[in-house]
């Protein structure tokens, strides 16, 4: 059976391979807003919060991406990370526009290798081809210590539980 989501109260299948917490978190290699490569996943000298969203061009995404600049970013021992398909140009205007400077804002729009690694690609319906809102923390071992699939597209994740896992991976 399919992993799903909704949207607007419809479910939505996800494509791709689901990862899990317990395993270990797959390495990608994805652009950032100046076109450097950034590797994610894997065993790091800090945990990860990776944080998936469809757009940054929509309400709840920039609320949310903005909620974890400034709260996430403030985890000592932590790398933030926020994937979209938006292009690199787009990703970097928005960071510009509303102060992003505390986490890292990736695309996944060339082949959406985060996404299908991940199982987070979106396989039918309007927003077919982007993320689902799911977030991930990944401790310094490697290993994926949270996981969220955010249960309905439109809705904000639940930041609280997040950024505990955070801060426990952290340690």
């Amino acid at each position: 059976m399919p992993t799903l989501t909704k949207l607007k109260g419809n479910d939505v299948a996800l494509y791709g391979n689901q990862v899990n917490v317990g395993d270990n978190a797959p390495e990608v290699t994805l652009p950032n807003s100046a076109l450097e490569d950034i590797t994610i996943g894997g065993a790091k000298d800090k945990a990860q919060l990776i944080v998936a969203v469809p757009s940054l061009d929509t309400p709840v995404c920039a609320m949310e991406t903005t909620k974890f600049n400034n709260q996430a970013a403030a985890v000592e021992g932590a790398s933030v990370y926020v994937i979209s398909m938006d292009l690199p140009f787009a990703a970097k205007r928005f960071c510009s526009t509303e102060g992003i400077e505390n986490l890292e804002v990736l695309s996944d729009y060339r082949e959406k290798t985060f996404s299908t690694t991940y199982g987070t690609l979106i396989a039918e319906g309007a927003l077919r081809g982007l993320s689902a809102r799911v977030i991930f923390v990944i401790d310094k071992n490697g290993k994926i210590a949270y996981k969220e699939i955010v249960e309905e597209i439109t809705a904000e994740p639940d930041y609280e539980k997040a950024l505990e896992a955070l801060k426990e991976a952290a340690k």
